[in-house]
């Protein structure tokens, strides 16, 4: 018995999709055409900087100023990344998929974008606590932002769970990969500048296990991030090392 053409052509699709990565503290990884290696890199990065800073919240002596002002800075890095990225799916990526989904779909984007609501003012309450201990030796302030790191950790680690169970299934459901790239390159790279990416690649791309890394470096437009990690993750290993110097 001859096999149907539609199974022939199904069997060849899953073939030609892409292996999705699995990172520390993922929740999925849906099979489909769109390669989505980059958005598990961000999540990963996101989680394990709010881990990172309420661990230096708790640990860093409010006399410790030059630490203060590092953390300070380094949590620019984080928040501008991170409301970059949000601003990517709330303007390019949930629009296009309401566009196409069904009503289940979009009550899930509806709750991907107030979730993003939820998260912004906790950032921001944590933003302004940094900024004060760079300045003052302020113990009340260091509670208070080891409480908000603390609520800002525990709100974006279930937007994420959330995003990667369901709003990510869609993407596979309703996105070729073709698509899911024309997307990301005039939503999320789209305006970034030679010096912040020179900035956002040692960060996206720290503690990301090198054959992850090598596998980043080998796609389209890889060669020119693999050159600037080159160039600066010595650097921002350095910086990385005077910001979170009290974490055990």
């Amino acid at each position: 018995m001859t096999t149907p053409t539609t199974d022939h052509t199904t069997t060849t699709a899953y073939a030609a999709w892409p292996t999705q990565v699995r990172l520390p503290g993922q929740t999925a990884a849906h099979e489909g055409p769109a390669d989505m290696t980059m958005m598990y890199v961000m999540h990963h990065a996101f989680r394990r900087d709010l881990a990172a800073f309420a661990a230096a919240a708790a640990a860093t002596p409010v006399e410790a100023r030059s630490t203060w002002r590092a953390l300070a800075e380094r949590w620019e890095t984080f928040a501008h990344a991170l409301h970059h990225h949000h601003t990517g799916e709330d303007t390019g990526l949930w629009p296009l998929l309401e566009e196409r989904t069904d009503d289940a779909g979009r009550e899930t984007l509806a709750a991907m974008e107030a979730e993003h609501g939820e998260i912004d003012p906790i950032l921001t309450a944590c933003g302004a606590g940094f900024e004060r201990l760079a300045s003052h030796a302020d113990e009340d302030a260091r509670a208070a932002l080891a409480v908000r790191l603390v609520a800002a950790r525990e709100s974006l680690g279930r937007h994420l769970r959330h995003e990667e169970c369901d709003a990510i299934a869609l993407i596979q459901q309703l996105l070729t990969n073709e698509e899911w790239h024309a997307l990301d390159e005039e939503h999320f790279k789209k305006g970034l500048s030679i010096q912040r990416l020179l900035t956002l690649v040692p960060w996206a791309l720290h503690q990301v296990p090198a054959p992850i890394r090598r596998d980043l470096f080998a796609q389209p437009g890889g060669r020119a991030h693999h050159a600037m990690w080159l160039a600066t993750r010595r650097p921002f290993e350095r910086r990385e090392r005077l910001a979170f110097r009290y974490v055990g």
